[in-house]
């Protein structure tokens, strides 16, 4: 059995991969055209005032990028395109390549292929030891009708395996 005392970043990653997540692109317009990146750390954190997070890591060399923009738009990715997960997620080459897009109301790049979106103005940032705590002032969204989010569950891409609303209600 594993040292419950072990917080190694190997052991911490392995351990919080058991927390299924959706993935999502963040994206912004900046004077050297469209930026993104891939980002498992999103959630929703305040209905009033509408408020989201995410967390980039402090090795992130687009997060400057889209803070410079000070808004931007919180792309969720549906099951079918998880391969925009991997294209976002690389350095150095055009993430936008073959990737269509329209701008959200704040002018960031909604991509046409995610399920759902949410245009944010950059509010706030903290200190989250190897990462940073973003928060956005959530300015508007939208969402479409039938697909499936992608999860990313220990380590890999995975399937619900129901469909919303075939669990018992717990409100």
């Amino acid at each position: 059995m594993t040292d419950q005392h072990d917080l190694s970043p190997r052991r911490l990653r392995h351990i919080m991969g058991h927390f299924a997540t959706g993935l999502t692109v963040i994206t912004a317009s900046t004077e050297a055209g469209p930026a993104g990146m891939t980002c498992q750390s999103f959630s929703s954190l305040s209905l009033e005032p509408a408020l989201v997070s995410f967390s980039p890591a402090r090795t992130s060399t687009t997060w400057p990028l889209l803070r410079a923009a000070g808004r931007f738009a919180v792309n969720i990715l549906p099951a079918e395109h998880q391969h925009l997960a991997a294209q976002f997620a690389r350095s150095a080459t055009d993430k936008f390549a073959g990737v269509s897009h329209s701008p959200s109301p704040l002018g960031s790049p909604v991509l046409d292929q995610a399920l759902a979106w949410v245009d944010c103005e950059l509010e706030q940032e903290y200190d989250g030891g190897d990462h940073t705590i973003v928060v956005g002032a959530v300015r508007a969204l939208s969402a479409r009708a039938g697909a499936e989010p992608l999860v990313f569950f220990k380590g890999a891409y995975v399937g619900l395996g129901s469909r919303p609303g075939t669990l018992e209600s717990v409100a």
